[in-house]
């Protein structure tokens, strides 16, 4: 890892996905966050499926969401801030 790309375990806490997904009559917004300090958040894409996961240190996924890419109208990601140096 380079210098500027270390954290803290209070900056990983925190960190959020949200998801936009349309549901046929309008959208529905959906969290997927960093519960506990060391824990991170992931997305990943596949064919026709966007996952979300909440990730521990050693890689393990805690929990997950999975949602038809079809479907899925925004993924914004909220890392914490590295604040100053």
């Amino acid at each position: 890892m380079k210098r500027h790309e270390a954290r803290t375990l209070e900056e990983v806490r925190g960190d959020r996905v949200e998801i936009v997904v349309d549901v046929g009559e309008g959208v529905q917004r959906f969290e997927v966050i960093a519960s506990k300090a060391g824990r991170r958040v992931e997305v990943s894409s596949g064919r026709s499926i966007i996952e979300v996961s909440e990730v521990t240190r050693t890689g393990r996924a805690v929990r997950s969401a999975r949602f038809m890419a079809s479907r899925v109208v925004a993924v914004v990601e909220h890392p914490v801030d590295a604040g100053p140096d």
